[in-house]
């Protein structure tokens, strides 16, 4: 009876203790913690960059002018010291300083601001060079020998013939402009061919010289710086007896005397 009594106990024990445990509520397991958020970081703004800063040509006279060019990126504004100021942030600018400039410039972005210098060398232009000395002024001699021709005649004539008349026209032209640059006179000579005497080749000699004379006169050849003077036959210009070698010295030739 007592071993039963003990079982008995026992059961209602285990009867109570599973009852308890039946009766109490049972508590949810508590929920795991929230995964953190994810925060997206926002870049910066990409920093302003000069992609080139130049000036054309790099050296200059004073007086002269050259080319600023400019490129960047990123930028929103941008501006040039010495006097140029505001200007976009991609361009071209003339300048012209009097001396050797350096040009800063400065662009700006949200990302901040950037600057870069080029520098404009500027030289004083070089002295001309000096005038060419005078040409030395040539004399009545040299300018009659060089501009003035011979004018010539018919065998035992002293009229002015058509060639002859041609020539002492461009003659008259020449010794007007000749004898307002420079002093002196100019001789006529009377020249003949070796036929006839010497007493009469000189009165055609005068004859010839006094005819050419007169007429560059008549065509406005001042009278007074002109001279006459005969030689006949006694300085020939050809030696040879024959009619071509005559003609040579049927002449009125021309020198300049200072």
């Amino acid at each position: 009876m007592k071993k039963k009594r003990q079982i008995g106990a026992v059961l209602l024990t285990l009867s109570l203790v599973m009852f308890a445990e039946g009766c109490r509520k049972k508590v949810p397991a508590p929920p795991p913690p929230p995964k953190p958020a994810v925060v997206k970081e926002t870049p910066p703004p990409p920093k302003p960059v000069i992609a080139s800063f130049t000036v054309d040509p790099s050296s200059i006279e004073r007086g002269q002018s050259a080319t600023l060019r400019w490129s960047s990126q990123n930028a929103s504004s941008a501006t040039i010291d010495n006097g140029i100021g505001s200007v976009q942030p991609n361009g071209s600018r003339q300048v012209s300083p009097s001396s050797t400039t350096t040009y800063r410039l400065t662009v700006t972005g949200e990302g901040g601001e950037a600057s870069q210098t080029v520098t404009l060398r500027v030289t004083e232009p070089a002295p001309p060079p000096p005038p060419p000395p005078p040409a030395p002024k040539k004399s009545i001699t040299s300018l009659v020998e060089e501009m003035i021709k011979d004018a010539y005649f018919d065998y035992d004539k002293s009229d002015i013939r058509e060639d002859a008349r041609n020539q002492l026209q461009q003659n008259a032209d020449a010794l007007k402009n000749i004898l307002q640059q420079v002093s002196g006179t100019v001789v006529i000579e009377g020249h003949c061919d070796e036929r006839g005497s010497a007493e009469y080749n000189l009165g055609l000699g005068d004859r010839r010289s006094t005819a050419a004379r007169d007429f560059l006169v008549q065509l406005g050849v001042p009278a007074d710086r002109l001279r006459v003077v005969s030689y006949g036959k006694e300085r020939p210009q050809c030696t040879e007896s024959n009619e071509s070698c005559w003609q040579k010295n049927r002449r009125a030739h021309f020198v300049g005397v200072e």
